[in-house]
């Protein structure tokens, strides 16, 4: 059966115990998903999945806590709803998830920029690794591997560490051979000037509307934010590199050993500032000093959320 039609069939079981399942639905045009909350099993066959189902469902979560909730995760969605288990966000048993394999979903402003009407799209395919894309007044084939975003070309965790119910062939690693952080490799080549006019000319562009942290799952004191309290008042409203940086800083540090490399923060950026680089690197440090990886294992305590006197990849100063 078709990996869609087993996933309808079995969400449509599973609803009549739940409050709400949440997947995703055909959006305004051919190009976009949009998630689907559904209550009526009637509402059922309009589920979809295929590359284009981007959105990190499990960001949902923490405002359905203390309901029945049955989702749909990629890879680097479980681990969301992993890590947000491991910090007592969420309950188990009030969730029912259905893991989806998933081989990489397209980044759209890659196709934006090789479609130049892309806002006439009539129709989009998926033939094996071609993406065929129908507009008004052309055909599109565009190879899969040059449209992944970067947190699929560098995911080595693109089957669901955890599910009740899983769907789809198993898929592997895009570059399994090229190593994790690649990008973090490419650009720490670069000197410190270099590094520091790449940040000056991303973050005088940032405009702080938030929707890096409003789309992150992970970012879940949003009444409290550090970015808008002002007691006390850490940051200004100004717009300007220095308070830019201040609180894109802010923002990678509290998700230091919890990200979870879904992309959400960079894929709705407005500006396209490429955020998920200071989230990735601290990542990095994490996976390097703890031997640890975000969202993984429901049972482990994030290194950053408990303390050791010491630590065996960190050497003790002298006195």
């Amino acid at each position: 059966m078709d990996p869609i039609q087993e996933l309808r069939a079995s969400a449509r079981e599973a609803l009549p115990e739940l409050d709400i399942f949440i997947g995703w639905e055909q959006g305004f045009d051919p190009l976009h998903a949009t998630p689907a909350f559904i209550k009526d099993s009637q509402d059922m066959e309009g589920l979809i999945w295929n590359p284009l189902c981007v959105q990190n469902l499990a960001g949902y979560l923490p405002w359905l806590k203390d309901k029945k909730v049955g989702i749909c995760v990629k890879g680097c969605d479980s681990r969301s709803v992993v890590q947000l288990l491991q910090e007592g966000l969420l309950k188990r048993e009030n969730l029912t998830i259905f893991g989806l394999n998933c081989s990489g979903v397209l980044d759209l402003k890659k196709i934006q920029a090789q479609v130049p009407d892309a806002g006439n799209i009539q129709e989009v395919r998926f033939n094996g690794e071609q993406v065929e894309i129908f507009t008004l007044r052309e055909t599109y084939r565009l190879q899969k591997q040059e449209l992944l975003p970067l947190k699929c070309q560098a995911c080595m965790y693109p089957n669901p560490v955890l599910a009740d119910h899983t769907f789809g062939q198993e898929a592997q690693p895009a570059n399994p051979d090229q190593g994790q952080y690649f990008d973090l490799e490419e650009f720490e080549g670069k000197s410190l000037q270099e590094r520091l006019e790449y940040w000056q000319y991303h973050l005088e562009r940032c405009i702080r509307c938030y929707a890096c942290r409003n789309a992150c799952p992970l970012c879940v004191c949003r009444d409290q934010c550090i970015a808008q309290t002002r007691n006390p008042h850490w940051l200004s409203e100004e717009n300007n590199i220095q308070q830019n940086l201040m609180y894109q800083m802010i923002h990678a540090q509290h998700l230091a050993g919890r990200c979870t490399g879904c992309g959400e923060c960079e894929r709705v950026c407005p500006m396209d500032i490429p955020v998920l680089a200071l989230k990735r690197k601290l990542s990095q440090i994490v996976q390097e000093l703890f031997d640890y990886e975000a969202g993984l294992d429901q049972n482990a305590v994030p290194p950053l959320l408990t303390f050791q006197t010491e630590e065996k990849n960190m050497e003790p100063r002298g006195e």
